[in-house]
């Protein structure tokens, strides 16, 4: 096995043993870089001599006996929304052309303190607002989407390219590239990782997490990204929390919500099968299957659109009256789309996400955490624009994608997608597990539990 090969606990392991530098470990990477990016296109930015230099510097640290934890000396990818110091943000958009960030993001400032090693930036869909990232290919077939937005950082991960990433979710945006490409996203907590110095989409939904090849590594970067910051107005004063899972596999005791409604419906049977089936292996592990009943359901993709487009037009106010004309067609709809919303819908859409909190709320005292796909299909070909379904409804793509990832960002609710299966045309499938707020400990150990019981990930063939 090739380092770039390695998880990030394998990896962090080796290197605090001394058995793999951070020198061998980034031109692994960045070997690995140079011989599939040309076809997947993840990177918008590659800063191959910066990582080298900051492995010089860290394997020189760890030889001194001052190793900084699991992080130090492992080579990530940060979607290009993250601020680091002295790079382009460009949000993968002509509006940023010649943009430089002044100062590191806060989650880019940890993670350096950490000791991880920043590879490069990686493509979003513009501005973070679509499903599709159509820059970049899927990792497994680069005919099909990668998903988005986050779909560089995704496909960083799955390829070999970076050893871990970051993303951004408001919509579903870490999870669904995650799962349409076979790798671990998690969505924290509103609010629990801090988001200073990350472009916004949507302020009320956006959300900053990690993009990892096993849920083990997801909880080693959550560690380093977790904990208040006050140029954060959301930002939590939550104490600190060891979200390592743990070894074990019992799940005896688990409260699992198997939803009755919503969640399965408009659904490939490939990925419904193969989540039910996974949702088994979880009772298999010991955890008690719940009947649940997903409450406002009718009002879920409503209150998504009716939060997000007015937010996101008024954060692009002025670029849109002065260069409208650089943003691509389908994000200059929407954005112009939002400065014809009334201020009610925007009210009403404020409403019922407080309602929508509460019943969430009230549903998740009768469980510890609700199983389900993470999208109802897996990746479509590129250049699709809508998903037909075996009774004849036809939805868009952005839609179909949207629809079961966007109730934990109008809640605020942590939410973890976990490879399962691949369909018939070698496609992965994920599945999603919802929890209480904090309660990210949960997700992480039943989704570790459940990794425990499949074979090892592999990385996808990039080709």
């Amino acid at each position: 096995m090739q380092p770039y090969e390695l998880p990030l606990s394998v990896a962090a392991e080796a290197i605090r043993t001394r058995q793999l530098s951070p020198v061998e470990l980034a031109d692994s990477v960045l070997q690995r870089v140079e011989r599939v990016e040309p076809h997947l296109q993840a990177y918008v930015a590659v800063a191959a001599e910066h990582t080298r230099r900051a492995a010089r510097e860290a394997a020189s640290e760890i030889a001194a006996g001052r190793h900084r934890g699991p992080l130090h000396g492992i080579p990530m990818a940060l979607k290009d929304l993250i601020d680091v110091a002295g790079m382009p943000t460009t949000a993968s958009s002509r509006v940023r052309a010649g943009h430089s960030a002044r100062a590191d993001s806060t989650v880019a400032a940890r993670l350096s303190a950490a000791g991880a090693l920043l590879v490069g930036k990686t493509h979003t869909h513009e501005f973070a607002y679509g499903l599709t990232t159509p820059q970049t290919g899927n990792a497994w077939d680069t005919g099909r989407v990668a998903g988005g937005s986050s779909g560089g950082s995704a496909v960083a991960v799955a390829a070999g390219t970076a050893t871990f990433g970051l993303g951004t979710d408001t919509g579903g945006s870490i999870r669904v590239p995650a799962a349409l490409n076979g790798v671990v996203g998690l969505k924290p907590t509103y609010g629990l990782v801090p988001r200073h110095g990350v472009t916004s989409l949507s302020w009320s939904l956006d959300h900053v997490g990690p993009i990892t090849r096993t849920v083990e590594d997801a909880a080693l970067v959550l560690a380093a990204l977790a904990g208040h910051d006050p140029r954060d107005p959301a930002s939590l004063t939550a104490p600190a929390t060891d979200y390592r899972p743990g070894a074990g596999t019992d799940l005896t005791g688990l409260r699992v919500g198997v939803p009755r409604n919503y969640y399965f419906e408009h659904v490939d049977v490939e990925v419904e099968a193969a989540v039910r089936h996974a949702i088994d292996r979880l009772a298999a592990l010991g955890a008690r299957l719940v009947d649940v009943e997903i409450p406002m359901t009718r009002y879920i993709q409503a209150t998504q659109w009716g939060l997000m487009v007015p937010e996101a037009t008024a954060y692009h106010e002025s670029t849109l009256r002065t260069v409208p004309e650089l943003y691509q067609a389908d994000v200059r709809v929407l954005l112009e789309a939002g400065e014809l919303m009334p201020a009610g819908d925007y009210l009403r859409a404020q409403r019922s996400r407080t309602l929508m909190r509460r019943e969430w709320a009230h549903m998740l005292r009768e469980v510890d955490l609700i199983a389900a796909p993470t999208v109802p299909a897996t990746a479509v070909e590129a250049g699709q624009e809508t998903i037909t379904w075996a009774d004849g409804t036809v939805e868009s793509v952005s839609d179909a994608y949207v629809r079961l990832s966007s109730p934990a960002n109008i809640t605020g609710v942590p939410s973890l997608t976990v490879p399962v299966a691949h369909d018939a045309a070698g496609l992965p499938i994920g599945m999603q597990l919802l929890g209480r707020p904090l309660g990210e400990s949960v997700l992480l150990r039943a989704g570790h539990a459940y990794q425990q019981t499949r074979p090892a990930p592999t990385l996808a063939p990039a080709a």
